[in-house]
């Protein structure tokens, strides 16, 4: 039974996403992402005038004279989320909660997805599969991966990347765009990130608070890592500690955002003390332009 305060919370998100759907993103996700597939149709005879990279050297070959592979667009997109659940992910000392900026995202996407008639999936993850919702059309559908992004009770507390990814290769045979949305604090994923690239659409979605980006000068401070359980006593009044701190997750950052463009992967990176509109209309835009570019 799903407590009464997150079905209020499930219906706020569902209120505030599709009007930002509807009134900042009306128009930008179907210019993005519609047309970018197409799929085979059929393979005829070859007229002239018909583009000679299209024409199917085996069947040319077979029969003696030119035959051209026929594609159509594809209309119907799959979008996927997958989406950290991870204990770390439940860290925000500013507006909100890293988790519920998550939900909120997650929830504009799949918004997108159905108003456009695509179908939307998710799959929750931390150090294990947490749940797999398939890929379905509907409003109705659509509130049943909000109320897993707000009320999930994952078992696992740690973040591997490698194993959502595993995952999702074997349960979607079909390409699909893809959110990867997280914080990334994971061991190394980079070999399967850039082999699932080559199928699928994947953009990743980084989550930060600002904490996690630089230490306020608090004197000294018990710190307890979320997943590992970890501790450890720190004097933040230390400029020089501060200043170590500030470095490791800077180089940390340049690591990851170096892997993400190896692999080909676009970013979007949202915050907890940030809307997260300005930076999805920047990659909207971003990507309008390169698709323009043909």
């Amino acid at each position: 039974m799903i407590p009464k305060e997150i079905i209020q919370k499930i219906r706020r998100v569902q209120i505030t996403t599709s009007r930002k759907v509807t009134d900042v993103f009306a128009g930008q996700y179907q210019s993005v992402f519609k047309g970018l597939g197409i799929e085979f149709e059929e393979v005829r005879e070859y007229i002239p005038g018909d583009d000679i990279r299209s024409i199917d050297w085996n069947v040319t070959a077979r029969i003696g004279h030119p035959y051209i592979k026929k594609f159509v667009e594809e209309r119907e997109l799959t979008i996927m989320i997958l989406l950290d659940v991870s204990m770390s992910s439940m860290f925000g000392t500013r507006a909100r909660m890293k988790s519920n900026l998550a939900a909120e995202f997650c929830s504009v996407m799949a918004f997108s997805a159905i108003k456009n008639n695509d179908k939307v999936g998710m799959i929750t993850f931390s150090d294990r599969i947490e749940n797999f919702i398939p890929p379905r059309k509907g409003t109705k559908h659509v509130l049943r991966v909000i109320r897993e992004t707000l009320y999930n009770k994952p078992i696992g507390k740690g973040t591997d990347i490698n194993c959502v990814l595993e995952y999702f290769s074997r349960v979607t045979k079909r390409s699909a765009i893809t959110f990867l949305v997280s914080d990334f604090i994971s061991p190394d994923f980079s070999k399967l990130l850039n082999v699932t690239n080559k199928r699928h659409d994947i953009i990743a979605v980084t989550v930060t608070d600002p904490m996690e980006l630089e230490l306020a000068s608090s004197g000294i401070i018990s710190m307890r890592d979320a997943e590992t359980g970890d501790r450890a006593i720190i004097d933040t009044a230390s400029s020089g500690i501060r200043a170590h701190y500030r470095a490791t997750i800077q180089k940390k950052i340049i690591e990851r955002d170096k892997m993400f463009k190896s692999a080909g992967v676009d970013r979007i990176d949202i915050i907890t003390n940030k809307s997260y509109v300005e930076p999805l209309k920047l990659f909207f835009k971003t990507r309008a332009r390169r698709i323009a570019r043909g």
